[in-house]
């Protein structure tokens, strides 16, 4: 289970729902739903931590907290 905290929005540039993992570095995903967008971002936190692992870079705690306020 991912305890990330992960920001949906829907980009009118790019006509896609955003998600961001602010904690982890560079970690998005896009879909053209909430749950693609969802779905997408899981995936994309476990590539994250997976080439995290593979070259034993340091993987952030979640901090368990909203991190963002709208």
């Amino acid at each position: 289970m991912c305890k990330y905290e992960i920001i949906l929005y829907w980009s009118n540039e790019d006509q896609v729902f955003i998600a961001e993992v602010p904690e982890l570095a560079g970690c998005m995903a896009h879909g053209d739903t909430q749950e693609s967008v969802l779905k997408n971002a899981h995936e994309a936190i476990q590539l994250w931590l997976d080439t995290a692992r593979e070259f034993g870079d340091p993987i952030p705690v979640p901090k368990g907290q909203r991190l963002m306020f709208a």
